[in-house]
């Protein structure tokens, strides 16, 4: 290769992003959450998403054994919850949640919900790859989004 980890890192984060908050429950009933800007969409028919996760995840065997997940989208506003699922262990702490179809947490107050089944996961490098099936969805008419950019959180600001 011509460049670094670094240098590939780096060009990675001069593609903006929007922060999500992936949440899914272990075969226990335990929820588990990480935040995640690698979120996309796959398919309109059938309705797929896909999101990454590192192989060091903690949360990694929840969402390999669990039969959904959610991507929440983060508002402008939301970005103590990005930090808290990014960095803290007490997550959960004073979080609203609700479920939807599949039953796993779905953040509330978020600027948009898609409540999942498991579709099919990858293997990719030094992640996996996770698709879902839509099975629900929730989307506030007002709000905008919470956005990643060369490493820091950024705001929409268009005149």
């Amino acid at each position: 290769m011509a460049f670094n980890s670094g240098e590939f890192r780096k060009v990675l984060g001069s593609f903006a992003t929007g922060v999500t908050i992936v949440t899914t429950r272990d075969k226990r009933g335990v929820p588990h959450g990480l935040t995640a800007n690698s979120f996309s969409s796959v398919s309109l028919d059938p309705p797929l998403v896909l999101f990454c996760i590192d192989k060091r995840s903690n949360c990694l065997p929840a969402f390999q054994e669990g039969e959904g997940f959610a991507i929440n989208v983060l508002t402008d506003i939301q970005k103590d919850i990005s930090d808290r699922f990014a960095f803290s262990e007490e997550r959960w702490d004073g979080v609203k949640t609700t479920s939807l179809v599949t039953g796993v947490p779905v953040l509330e107050d978020c600027l948009a919900n898609l409540d999942c089944s498991m579709h099919a996961q990858f293997d990719a490098g030094d992640h996996i790859i996770v698709v879902g099936k839509v099975e629900d969805i929730l989307v506030k008419e007002e709000g905008d989004p919470l956005l990643y950019f060369r490493g820091m959180y950024r705001g929409v600001h268009i005149e």
